[in-house]
């Protein structure tokens, strides 16, 4: 495979057309982002969507790394002056960065091994003559002794044969073939075993108590049981080796090789054994060991990817007077109240888990600033003391019987991360650090998008063993995920923040800020075309990211939708066609009119009648039917309580609503109102087999769950999913 070919293995792999890959590479070589390309260029890629384009991008990145090795490889070879047809055309015939290294493994430069010392010495003829096979009559030594020579270190026949088994086994297992064949046959047919090491800490044998004596065919092992292993392994916890019989693989390799009868059986045999063990099995342990990581790293990564694009994504709770607690013991809870735009109306610190007189104290306080601020919501994180939380504001709605407010219970992960952040001290200077969390508690639940942006994915903890996978691409997928989730939703370019900005197709951080004080400087922005004022910001960025910002009370109502710039007189056009135009875009009436008399629309005739492509007269439709509109809005709204659950009311068989948190590859974990969220099990969700609880469950749905089991002493509560009876499911 060389470059020509690329475009090609990639349509392949996507199952699209190769014009459509064509289409994709060029735009994304000039420049252009996955996310405008997938928003405003789905006529020449044929509609390609973001993920298809970041799997191109990612392969396409790959197979020209791949391509470059080829070249360099063909280039060594060849200077070496032994690169046949044949070998080309192999090498050229490569998909895989394996296969290509198997081939030039016995022309790449070594280290000195035993069998390059054994050809120094003379000895590749006498290998050459065992590899062969040929004679029949006399006896390997009697061959040997004509290779004895003491001045090159051959002192004995033995020697000589000794040098010449190094020869035969690392050819042997330098042969691309059976390294092939042989990897094939571990990871099809190897146990990967684990023990726990007798020094291992305490702390760790309780944590790895599974792991103390396990066998899993290593083709089955899925990637949270892998990356499990590994960790105890880097403890120093684990013994891991993978189990084969090895006899029968040097078996199966001497009757690859051997084609007759011959003086030399014994040597080959004995060659290969050596290899095998010495150079073979080894260097396939480490390849196995690595391709498991790697596929296991890829699929928590995927998951992480998955769960806080859902977290991105959940529906604002917009419009509310939102009290944030930031739950604590020692330090007390932290509390701050925000308006409906996010600024500071209140603040302090109260003592809810001290003596009475200070919840006391804590309630008055409370209860003063919910009715002088008209708070309607109070979010309450969900980490230390958060149960003690929310019984006081449990109790407090109760008997104060406050029916207009509700509570919920807010994944407070990175609360901390962003008030110790220099963006938190530049958002909120007046603030003490532990007053900032607060704010940050209340803020992501009326919009998660905006406030989530300013907080490191990985501090977010919606995945496994984040920590436990390669650290760069785990940067790289969370990066791509919170772009593709900020340009799907859209932003307000005259309320969002440089840490919302930035992530806006073709702006950078320098570009966000500059925007921000173009804006601090000027006043709002009054149409997208100033833009191109802010410094930095120059046509081509523009074009990038004009179609994803929003200007709500804009000159043009077009600059509050979805449609592009570039596209602004197709969508005058359609308007027209329609029997409308601009001014009615800014009257409901007249906006309920265009909604209807849209579905009527043949999208086939009007594309044409515009000599316009069909996707972007119906993305251009869907824009106008309702302009400044919220994608999120379709989604389930988050479960908000106004009762506490305990413990003690509940029991296996008891229905309960919750919010899904977490999805991990073995189950998903509910917040049922308990300090402790419950666990379905991948085997509880459904009746029918799943492959992924990503297949079931997105982070954010509401619905019933059945508590089957409660392990106090574990702090673990067993939840299902397929056995809620069907008139008690939710969605």
């Amino acid at each position: 495979m060389l470059t020509k070919d690329i475009e090609t293995i990639i349509a392949k792999e996507l199952k699209v057309r190769p014009k459509q890959v064509a289409a994709a590479i060029e735009l994304l070589d000039d420049g252009n982002t996955v996310p405008f390309i997938a928003r405003y260029r789905k006529e020449a890629t044929g509609s390609l969507e973001d993920e298809q384009l970041r799997q191109l991008e990612e392969r396409l990145s790959y197979l020209r790394n791949l391509a470059k090795r080829q070249e360099e490889i063909l280039g060594k070879i060849a200077e070496q002056g032994k690169l046949t047809d044949e070998l080309r055309t192999a090498i050229e015939k490569t998909t895989k960065l394996q296969e290509l290294e198997d081939l030039y493994l016995p022309y790449k430069q070594k280290k000195r091994t035993r069998a390059m010392m054994a050809r120094e010495r003379g000895l590749e003829p006498l290998a050459n003559a065992m590899m062969l096979q040929a004679k029949t009559k006399g006896s390997a030594l009697a061959e040997a002794a004509a290779f004895v020579d003491e001045e090159k270190g051959v002192k004995t026949a033995e020697d000589a044969l000794a040098g010449a088994r190094d020869i035969v086994a690392e050819t042997t297992m330098e042969d691309a073939a059976l390294r092939k064949k042989m990897r094939n046959r571990l990871w099809n047919m190897a146990i990967l075993t684990t023990s726990l090491c007798e020094d291992a800490a305490e702390e760790d044998k309780q944590v790895l108590e599974m792991y103390a004596e396990y066998r899993e065919p290593v083709h089955t092992l899925p990637s949270h049981r892998i990356l499990a292993i590994n960790r105890g392994e880097k403890k120093g916890a684990l013994k891991v080796k993978l189990e084969i019989d090895h006899e029968e693989n040097c078996r199966r390799i001497y009757n690859e090789i051997h084609r007759q009868p011959s003086i030399f059986d014994d040597c080959l045999r004995a060659a290969i054994e050596d290899g095998y063990k010495r150079l073979l099995l080894p260097a396939l342990e480490r390849e196995i060991r690595a391709q498991l990581t790697e596929e296991a790293e890829a699929q928590a990564i995927k998951v992480f990817g998955v769960n806080l694009r859902q977290l991105l994504l959940q529906a604002p709770l917009a419009g509310h007077t939102v009290m944030g607690l930031d739950p604590g013991y020692r330090n007390g809870c932290k509390m701050a109240v925000v308006d409906a735009t996010g600024q500071v109306l209140d603040h302090g610190v109260l003592q809810v888990t001290q003596s009475d007189r200070a919840k006391e104290a804590a309630a008055k306080t409370v209860l003063a600033s919910i009715k002088k601020n008209h708070v309607t919501l109070i979010s309450i994180g969900n980490g230390t003391a958060s149960y003690e939380t929310e019984q006081f504001t449990a109790e407090l709605i109760r008997e104060n019987d406050l029916t207009d407010v509700h509570y919920i219970i807010a994944n407070e992960a990175g609360a901390s991360v962003y008030s110790a952040s220099a963006l938190a001290k530049e958002e909120l200077p007046e603030y003490d650090v532990v007053i900032r969390g607060a704010v940050s508690i209340a803020r992501r639940v009326q919009d998660p998008l905006a406030e989530l942006v300013k907080i490191d994915p990985k501090a977010i903890g919606v995945g496994q063993y984040q920590h436990d996978v390669n650290q760069k691409e785990l940067s790289q997928t969370l990066d791509a995920t919170i772009e593709s989730a900020v340009n799907h939703v859209g932003v307000d370019l005259n309320t969002a923040s440089a840490a919302l900005l930035k992530h806006i197709a073709g702006i950078n951080s320098t570009i966000a800020n500059n925007i921000v004080a173009y804006r601090n400087e000027n006043g709002t922005f009054m149409s997208r075309r100033q833009l191109l004022k802010v410094p930095r910001l120059g046509p081509a960025a523009f074009t990038q990211c004009a179609g994803f910002l929003r200007i709500a009370g804009a000159k043009s109502p077009l600059d509050n939708t979805p449609v592009h710039p570039e596209s602004y007189k197709l969508a005058e056009a359609i308007l027209e066609k329609l029997g409308f135009d601009l001014q009615d875009l800014s009257d409901k009436d007249q906006l309920a009119m265009l909604a209807a008399k849209s579905k009527l629309v043949d999208i086939t005739k009007l594309a044409k009648e515009l000599d316009a492509g069909e996707p972007t007269v119906k993305d251009i439709l869907d824009a106008l039917v309702k302009p400044g509109r919220d994608p999120r809005e379709d989604l389930p709204a988050p479960l908000t309580r106004q009762a506490i659950v305990k413990l003690s009311d509940i029991k296996p068989g008891t229905i309960m609503r919750g919010t899904v948190r977490n999805i991990t590859d073995f189950g998903a974990f509910v917040d049922i109102g308990l300090h402790q969220d419950g666990l379905i099990h991948i085997s509880e969700l459904s009746k029918k087999r799943v492959k992924h609880p990503l297949d079931v469950l997105s982070i954010g749905d509401v619905l019933n769950v059945m508590v089957i089991s409660i392990d106090e002493k574990r702090n673990r509560i067993g939840l299902s999913l397929k056995q809620v009876p069907k008139e008690a499911q939710i969605g």
